[in-house]
Parts: structure tokens; sequence; C-alpha cells
């Protein structure tokens, strides 16, 4: 991996923080806390249907924007993305360059929950410990990106989600990185427009590669979509769901926006 890319410097914010976390809160005390988790539900499940599903993202912040909104509160914010018609709402994790924290996770599973729909915690996992956190806060679904992995981690980040009962998306921006999601075992595959190492946006690359992904598997669209005219150009492509933050926290009208991309108006 080249050093200095803003995925780098993420990665290494998330290493320091893991060591802490590990101690504040070992496994055994994970585990405890999953015990009284809230039941899961099923990710791909609720992106089937006859149009483009939403999954409608909390973001405070991004390494490339700065903060959206200082006062966003994530409960309100998921009650409006599951009250227009949100297929599933993510919620970003991670602290140091994202604002966001496994406390949002846990707020935001009791308002999908009351809507029976799956929240996926967002974040840069590259260690089981995290998977394990992701189950006992309450996430249905991980992330996990290729970027930042290698194959083995992949395939033992995939299987330990698997034995938790928990679902991954398995993030890629290339084709090679493509070819080893597929190899992998993912089931559900997210294309991101956005370069993590450079955070450029690439908007055609669900053109290219979403005809090199098996049947069977679940496609996500991510990042650079605003409106409805981008959904229609994913749904041309073949996605079965879009994942969209900023255009929904940054709208004048968030309920509005969220009706309008989730197809209700």
């Amino acid at each position: 991996m080249n050093t200095g890319t803003i995925l780098d410097r993420i990665v290494e914010t998330k290493q320091v923080e893991l060591l802490r976390r590990k101690v504040e809160e070992p496994v055994s005390a994970l585990v405890r806390r999953g015990e009284t988790r809230p039941a899961i539900v099923d990710f791909r499940k609720a992106l089937q249907g006859d149009k483009v599903s939403l999954i409608a993202e909390i973001k405070k912040a991004s390494p490339s924007r700065g903060v959206f909104k200082v006062d966003l509160d994530p409960t309100s914010l998921a009650q409006t993305y599951a009250s227009n018609g949100a297929a599933a709402i993510s919620v970003l994790t991670e602290v140091d360059h994202f604002c966001g924290s496994l406390g949002d996770l846990v707020e935001v599973k009791k308002v999908a929950d009351q809507y029976r729909l799956p929240v996926l915690r967002k974040d840069f996992i590259f260690d089981p410990y995290q998977v394990y956190e992701a189950w006992a806060y309450g996430s249905d679904v991980i992330l996990l990106i290729v970027a930042m992995l290698e194959t083995d981690q992949i395939r033992t980040l995939l299987a330990l989600a698997e034995e938790c009962g928990l679902q991954a998306v398995v993030e890629i921006h290339s084709k090679q990185e493509l070819e080893i999601a597929i190899s992998s075992g993912a089931r559900i595959i997210g294309v991101n427009h956005r370069d993590l190492r450079t955070f450029e946006m690439h908007m055609n690359l669900i053109e290219q590669l979403r005809p090199l992904i098996p049947t069977g598997i679940s496609v996500v669209a991510e990042s650079g979509i605003h409106s409805s005219v981008d959904v229609q150009r994913m749904a041309n492509q073949g996605a079965d769901a879009i994942l969209v933050g900023e255009a929904l926290v940054m709208a004048d009208d968030t309920a509005a926006k969220v009706r309008e991309l989730a197809g209700m108006w």
C-alpha cells in the first residue's frame, strides 16, 4: 500500500483506536453486550424489489469536505430516513475523520427496528474484534473495503461475519478488486465511484464493472448520487441499491430528497 494516502492515514488512526478499544471492552465484554442486542434484520432481503433500493447514510463529516452539519442528530435523521422510504440505514462510526461513533449506531438501530430496517456499520474494518464490535452494538451488516485488506483477511472477516449472523458489503473500486471480492465469496458488492486513496470520483465505474459481476450477487452503487436522474442511471447499469449520504444530509428538505432517491415521488 502506498504511504501517505487518505486511506492510509485513516487506517493508521484506526489501528491506534483498536488497541484502546480492546482494552476498554474486551471480546468477552462484547459477547455479553451482544447477548441483549436487537434481532438481526436480513440486509439482502431488504434490498429486493422492483426498483433500486435506497441505503440512506448518517454521515456527519468527511476528510474531503469537513463537517457537514454541526448539529446533526442521528436519531432524528434516522427517523426521517425510515419514514420516507429508505430500505436500509448506513451509519458511519469512524470517529476521527467522519465524526461518527458506536453510540450513533446504537441509537439508529433503535429507530430502524421500529421499521424492521437493517443497519449497516460503515467503518474501516480489518480486525476480527471490529466484527464482534459491530455485532454487539447492533449492526446487521458490515463494510469490508478491498483496497485496505488482503484476500485472506477478507475471507476471514466474511466467515466471522457469517458466524455472527451478519452480512457484509464488500467494497471495490477496480476490476482487480472486483476479482478479489468474487474469489473471496462476497454476496454483496459495493461499487464505490470514489477512490478512497485520492477521493477522486469516477462515475462511469459501475458501467464498466457491473457486467463482470455474476448473477446472484447484490450490487450497491456508492458515492456521487444526488438526484433521481442519477438513480435512474444506476438502475440502467444494473444496480440493486444505492448508498447515499452527503446528498441527504445536506439537502434543504431531507425528507423530500429521501422520497426522490427512494422512488417515492
